[in-house]
C-alpha cells in the first residue's frame, strides 16, 4: 500500500496518476452509487408499499434528512480539514472506516421489519426516520472525503478531468443495479395478475449489492494515493461559519452550486417522470429499463474525446454549450407531443449527449472552484468547501421528489390503492399533463443551468491555466520561506 508523500517535484507537478488510481477512484463512486441509486428507484415505493407510510409523511421524512444535512455535512468536512493526516493521507482512512457502517445502515433500510417483529404503523414511521437518518450520516461520512479527494490527488487539469470522468463511469455502473437489474428480480405477481414490491427480494438483493460494495471500498482504498499534502487547520484558524461566509464570495463556487442542484434535481426529476410517462402515455412501461442506458451511453462514448474537447475548448465552455443542446431538445419534445416513444427514446440520447459533459465534468470543475477558493483567502479547505457543496445537491434531490409529487396531484394524478396493483386508468388529460411534466419541466431546469454555466461561472480554459499556475508559484514561494526559517 501506497503511502502519502510530499517531495519538490511533486509540488510542482504532482506525481502523475497511474491507470490502477483512476480505476481505483471510480470505484469509490460505483461503491456509493450501488447504494444511491437502489435506494432512489425504490425506496419511495418502499415506503408507500411495504411499510405503508403515506407521501404526506414520507414528504416530511425527507425534508428532515435534509435539514440535518444541513448541519451534518459541513460539520463532517469541517472536522477533515482540522484534524492531522494520517499517512495513509487525510482523506482515503475517512472512506474506509465510513464504509462499514454505511453498508450495514444500507442493510438496516431495507430490513423486513414488518414482517419479522410484526411493527404498527406509527412503528414503522419511526423506524424508518432512525434508519434513513442514519444512513444519510453514514454516506456523508463517505461521500464528503471521497469527493474532497480529487482535489489532492492531483492538480494538472488533464488529470482531473479524467478522474471526473472515471468517477462518473464509477457511478453509472453503480446505477445500472437499481435501475436496470433490480427492476427484473424484486417484483412479485400476485393472485391477481398484478406486480408488486417484494420487500423480501429487495433485502435478498440488497444484500448482494452490499457483497460488491464491500470489494469496490477496499479497492478504493488499496489503489489511491494522495500526492498533495495541504496544511492542517489550526483550531480557531477557520470555523464552518467563516468557510461558509466566504464560499458565498466566491462567484464560482456559489454559480456552480446552483448549476449542479439543477442537474441532479433535473435528473431525478425525469428518472421518476419517465417512468409514469412509459406506463400511462406511452402504455409500453417495459421501456423504462431503456431509459439510463439512453442516457448512459452517450457518456461512455464521449470518453475517448472528452479530454482532448476540455484541453481544446474548456470545461465551463464544454458544460454551458452541452446544457443548451439539452434544454433544446426538451424544448422540441415539449412542443411536438412524440407519438411514438422510440422516439422520444432517441431525444432522450441526445439530451444525454449534451449533460455528459456537466456530468462527466463536474467534479473537475467544482476542484477548480475550491482552488479559487484558496486563492480567494488562502486557505485549503477541501472538505467543508466539498461538504457544502455535496449539500447543495441534496437540495436538489429534495427539490425533485417533493416538486414531482406536488405536480403530480396538480394535474389530478389519481393513485391506486395499496396492494391493488396497476388498476387505475388516468384520464387523457392526466397523460397529458404527465407528458407536459416530463418534458416542460426539465427544459426550465437545464435552460437555467446553461445560463448559469454560460453567464455566472467565470473560470473559463484560460483562467483555469492562470488559477493552476498562480497557487503553483505561491506554494512553491511559501514552501521556501518555510524551508529557510527552519534552516535559520
Amino acid at each position: 500500500m501506497q503511502e502519502a508523500t510530499t517531495t519538490t517535484t511533486e509540488k510542482a507537478n504532482p506525481n502523475k496518476l497511474t491507470a490502477k488510481n483512476v480505476i481505483g477512484y471510480a470505484l469509490g463512486d460505483t461503491g456509493g452509487v450501488l447504494a444511491f441509486g437502489v435506494i432512489s428507484s425504490f425506496l419511495n415505493m418502499y415506503y408507500t408499499d411495504v411499510f405503508g407510510i403515506n407521501a404526506a409523511q414520507i414528504a416530511i421524512l425527507f425534508l428532515v434528512a435534509r435539514v440535518w444535512d444541513a448541519i451534518n455535512d459541513p460539520i463532517m468536512g469541517s472536522i477533515i480539514d482540522h484534524l492531522k493526516p494520517r499517512k495513509t493521507g487525510r482523506f482515503r482512512p475517512w472512506i474506509y472506516f465510513f464504509s462499514f457502517p454505511m453498508m450495514i445502515s444500507l442493510v438496516l433500510l431495507f430490513l423486513p421489519v414488518y414482517d419479522w417483529f410484526g411493527m404498527s404503523s406509527t412503528q414503522l414511521l419511526i423506524y424508518a426516520y432512525i434508519t434513513y437518518i442514519f444512513y444519510g450520516m453514514m454516506y456523508t461520512g463517505v461521500n464528503i472525503p471521497y469527493g474532497s479527494m480529487a482535489t489532492v490527488m492531483t492538480n494538472d487539469i488533464k488529470e482531473r478531468s479524467t478522474l471526473s470522468m472515471a468517477r462518473t463511469v464509477g457511478a453509472g455502473i453503480g446505477q445500472m443495479a437499481g435501475s436496470v437489474i433490480f427492476p427484473l428480480v424484486v417484483y412479485s405477481v400476485a393472485a391477481n395478475g398484478a406486480k408488486y414490491l417484494d420487500g423480501h427480494k429487495l433485502f435478498a438483493a440488497t444484500l448482494v449489492i452490499v457483497g460488491f460494495q464491500i470489494v469496490a471500498y477496499q479497492l478504493n482504498y488499496r489503489l489511491t494515493r494522495e500526492n498533495i499534502i495541504a496544511p492542517t487547520k489550526k483550531k480557531g484558524e477557520s470555523s464552518v461559519g467563516k468557510t461558509l461566509a466566504s464560499l458565498m464570495k466566491n462567484r464560482p463556487f456559489v454559480t456552480l452550486s446552483l448549476a449542479s442542484m439543477l442537474l441532479i434535481a433535473g435528473n431525478m426529476f425525469t428518472n421518476t417522470a419517465n417512468g409514469y410517462l412509459l406506463k400511462n402515455y406511452y402504455e409500453m412501461p417495459g421501456l423504462q429499463s431503456l431509459v439510463p442506458i439512453a442516457t448512459y451511453l452517450p457518456m461512455a462514448l464521449s470518453i475517448p474525446f472528452l479530454n482532448k474537447l476540455v484541453m481544446k475548448f474548456g470545461k465551463k465552455e464544454l458544460c454551458g454549450f452541452g446544457a443548451f443542446i439539452a434544454a433544446g431538445a426538451y424544448l422540441v419534445m415539449f412542443i411536438w407531443k412524440i407519438p411514438n416513444p422510440y422516439i422520444f427514446m432517441g431525444f432522450l440520447f441526445l439530451t444525454g449527449i449534451g449533460l455528459s459533459f456537466f456530468t462527466m465534468e463536474v467534479w473537475a470543475i467544482v476542484s477548480d472552484a475550491i482552488d479559487y477558493q484558496d486563492k480567494l483567502t488562502g486557505r485549503r479547505e477541501e472538505g467543508t468547501s466539498y461538504a457544502i457543496f455535496s449539500f447543495f445537491r441534496k437540495m436538489g434531490q429534495t427539490v425533485a421528489g417533493v416538486g414531482f409529487n406536488a405536480l403530480l396531484g396538480v394535474i389530478g394524478y389519481v393513485s391506486a390503492e395499496a396492494g391493488a396493483g396497476d388498476v387505475v386508468q388516468q384520464t387523457p388529460e392526466v397523460n397529458n399533463g404527465i407528458y407536459t411534466l416530463a418534458t416542460l419541466v426539465p427544459f426550465i431546469m437545464y435552460l437555467i443551468m446553461a445560463l448559469l454555466m454560460q453567464f455566472g461561472y467565470n473560470i473559463g480554459r484560460k483562467d483555469a491555466i492562470a488559477l493552476k499556475n498562480e497557487l503553483e508559484e505561491r506554494n512553491a514561494k511559501r514552501d521556501a520561506q518555510a524551508k529557510e526559517s527552519q534552516e535559520a
